[in-house]
């Protein structure tokens, strides 16, 4: 049998580094800033954006202008933002803001959990009902996003039967897509296989989405496990920015770029010019500062050729 055969003819690529990356770095960008990025990405292709979190700004204060930046991308036609919310309150500013799904996030892990939003995984489920009420009749979205599915920092392995708890309290409340996040990196082949196979079993109505960070250098060899389990969607972060501020070792996403080039080459249809995607990650490094960890944005293209005059010729 054909390893690959349930490999998926499109992929949708989610967009996260506006949230995901920017929530951790050293120079917070301007709304313009932020703005600027996002229609680079738009350019190249990019359709689905995780945008921002409606989280304290005293919290997170790399994200404080959510409201400004959704209300800012608004006349940008056929692309769906979506935002994380911690609680009613963030719901409601989302909803204000005109966001086109909310997404509520947990840990599997009771210690992360705690860090990151000051609750128990209890506690934070049951705040998730009076959000799906809110919600309810708005046309917006609900999904669900399960972090340190594969791991965490603080207990180790997490027990693949948490995350199927998790995933089923989501279905629950209406949610058609979840989320799995590698929050620091700790995700492999076996586990992600363990994890969809688990998923598909105890909450078939839901639509897993992969989210890795490549702490360890393998976070494009979880994406291939992933796709021979016919999982079509993926979140990454242009230029591979990323990391939690509530975990340590959370280092950056996987690469749109580095994530867009595997799929391309593989035939995988996403709807992403490279070539431009490239440019938006030039972009994302000029703005940030630094070099970032992207590949392909310092490689480029694969037949993206030089003339041979540009190299000396041995001698000897």
């Amino acid at each position: 049998m054909d390893p690959y055969q349930s490999i998926p003819a499109r992929v949708q690529v989610t967009e996260v580094g506006l949230r995901d990356g920017l929530q951790n770095e050293a120079r917070r960008l301007s709304t313009d800033e932020k703005v600027a990025l996002v229609r680079s990405l738009v350019a190249a292709g990019v359709r689905e954006f995780e945008l921002t979190s409606f989280v304290s700004p005293r919290a997170v204060p790399a994200l404080a202008d959510a409201t400004e930046l959704v209300r800012a991308l608004a006349d940008i036609p056929n692309v769906h933002w979506s935002a994380l919310v911690p609680n009613v309150r963030g719901a409601e500013r989302a909803l204000e803001a005109g966001i086109d799904s909310v997404v509520l996030f947990v840990s599997a892990s009771e210690t992360h959990n705690a860090k990151n939003v000051n609750r128990d995984i209890v506690t934070s489920l049951a705040g998730f009902a009076e959000i799906g009420r809110l919600l309810d009749g708005s046309g917006v979205e609900l999904r669900g996003a399960i972090a340190t599915a594969f791991g965490c920092p603080f207990e180790g392995d997490i027990d693949v039967a948490k995350v199927g708890d998790i995933a089923r309290a989501f279905a629950d409340l209406g949610a058609r897509r979840v989320a799995l996040g590698d929050t620091t990196g700790m995700a492999t082949p076996p586990l992600v296989s363990e994890r969809i196979l688990h998923l598909r079993e105890v909450a078939p109505s839901l639509s897993p989405t992969l989210h890795f960070h490549n702490t360890r250098g393998i976070g494009l060899a979880n994406v291939m496990q992933g796709l021979s389990l016919g999982v079509a969607r993926y979140e990454s972060a242009i230029g591979g920015l990323g990391g939690c501020p509530f975990a340590p070792g959370a280092s950056g996403n996987i690469a749109s770029e580095d994530l867009v080039y595997l799929l391309t080459e593989m035939g995988i249809d996403t709807g992403i010019e490279l070539a431009a995607l490239i440019e938006a990650g030039q972009l994302a490094t000029q703005l940030i500062g630094r070099p970032l960890p992207a590949q392909v944005t310092k490689a480029g293209r694969r037949l993206a050729l030089n003339g041979s005059d540009t190299v000396a010729t041995a001698r000897g």
